[in-house]
């Protein structure tokens, strides 16, 4: 989530004005394993604000502590960082947050979602808002009739939904085991290749703006897609960065895996 871009901004802020940081460190409720494409700081924004991948299993107090290390803040800013580490955790716990991070990740099976699916925020494609079941659900307008459909309405986490009052047809994972999800350990892919394929206008899947590639860090991973790639070949394409970041990461964990 971006709470992450809004730490490296206060680290910042309290360099600049030298401020001493105190963060009382608190559990990921994905902090079970690593995936995903590694940033390219060419594709930088408040949405990806560090070269990390997509997921990258740490807390807020690990990454602060590597944003210093690695003298990533503004200048190679230092920042005056003490982290109150949690007692008693590990990566691999299980973890539900007692408050919901946002208002469209409502339960902890969208937020073990949310990786798989964050990325349709860069297309044409939804992924529940403006419905009781965001992040649990994906549809558009334009992909074949499936056997499930929602119609987005303005609510209290989405004034303005994407196909707000239109019928999407798409699927419904509202179902599936939290468990089963984080034993994969992997951001799902099939979910987006899947869409991709049955989209009426593949030209029209992923945003103008391409968002998309601001999401994904990359701008390879819509070439892939585009390219027709396997989720095999996509994956591959991730391994040196993320090897390069394990290395890295390794020197900042307060905790085990």
């Amino acid at each position: 989530y971006t709470f992450l871009s809004t730490l490296k901004y206060v680290m910042e802020a309290c360099a600049m004005n030298n401020k001493p940081l105190i963060i009382l460190d608190r559990p990921n409720p994905n902090g079970q394993y690593i995936d995903g494409p590694v940033l390219d700081m060419k594709f930088a924004s408040f949405v990806g604000v560090i070269p990390i991948p997509i997921v990258h299993g740490m807390t807020l107090g690990e990454l602060a502590r590597m944003m210093n290390g690695e003298h990533w803040l503004q200048n190679g800013l230092q920042c005056n960082l003490t982290v109150i580490p949690c007692h008693d955790y590990k990566h691999s716990m299980k973890y539900s947050l007692p408050v919901i991070p946002s208002p469209n990740l409502p339960n902890d099976l969208a937020i073990a979602l949310y990786p798989s699916l964050c990325l349709f925020e860069g297309t044409n494609v939804s992924i529940g808002r403006g419905t009781d079941m965001q992040f649990q659900i994906y549809g558009s307008p334009f992909l074949p009739v499936s056997g499930f459909e929602f119609i987005p309405m303005s609510n209290t986490g989405s004034a303005n939904p994407p196909f707000q009052g239109q019928v999407c047809k798409g699927i419904d994972l509202s179902y599936l085991d939290i468990d089963s999800i984080r034993r994969q350990k992997k951001i799902n892919l099939t979910y987006l290749l899947d869409a991709y394929k049955q989209f009426r206008n593949k030209d029209k899947f992923f945003l103008p703006t391409l968002y998309f590639d601001k999401l994904a860090g990359t701008d390879s991973l819509r070439k892939m897609i585009e390219n027709g790639n396997d989720e095999q070949t996509i994956r591959a394409s991730w391994l040196e960065g993320l090897e390069k970041f394990r290395k890295i990461r390794s020197n900042y964990l307060l905790y085990s895996d």
